[in-house]
């Protein structure tokens, strides 16, 4: 199943934690597409210091659940913890979508629920996937023309 993953952070060294986490992800699902970092400005939350944003395009065979289990694994690894609400982080990993999944759970909500108002996850998307479509939401590209 085709995946999609935002990474993000804005504590430490940002270009290696997302190096990082992508060499992690890439342990357990095949990456095929991984975009460029984009330096964006943080959204809701106190203040902070700018983001290193990316998203990558991975297959797997993982459920989606288990998928987000991993992915929450890799975040702990690289030092991630959750004491403010959108807050500063080292590391950060969307599950954005899993195939054309549409869940809705008190741990998973795919897609994602605020993909579709976040440029710093449609840009670097649009990057490695001009024809990307966010399920309900519509073509990436139009979306981005909108916001």
């Amino acid at each position: 199943m085709k995946a999609v993953i935002a990474l993000g952070s804005n504590l430490g060294n940002r270009e290696l934690k997302i190096d990082s986490a992508v060499a992690e992800i890439a342990k357990i699902i095949e990456v095929t597409h991984l975009s460029t970092n984009y330096e964006t400005d943080p959204v809701g939350g106190p203040d902070q210091p700018k983001y290193l944003n990316a998203v990558l395009i991975a297959d797997t065979s993982l459920a989606p659940q288990d998928l987000l289990k991993a992915l929450l694994q890799i975040e702990s690894r690289l030092g991630r913890t959750r004491e403010i609400h959108w807050g500063p982080r080292t590391i950060d990993l969307d599950l954005i979508v899993y195939g054309s999944e549409k869940i809705n759970t008190p741990d998973l909500v795919l897609p994602h629920p605020r993909a579709h108002e976040r440029r710093f996850v449609l840009e670097p998307w649009l990057e490695i996937d001009p024809t990307a479509e966010l399920p309900g939401a519509g073509i990436v590209e139009e979306i981005l023309l909108r916001i």
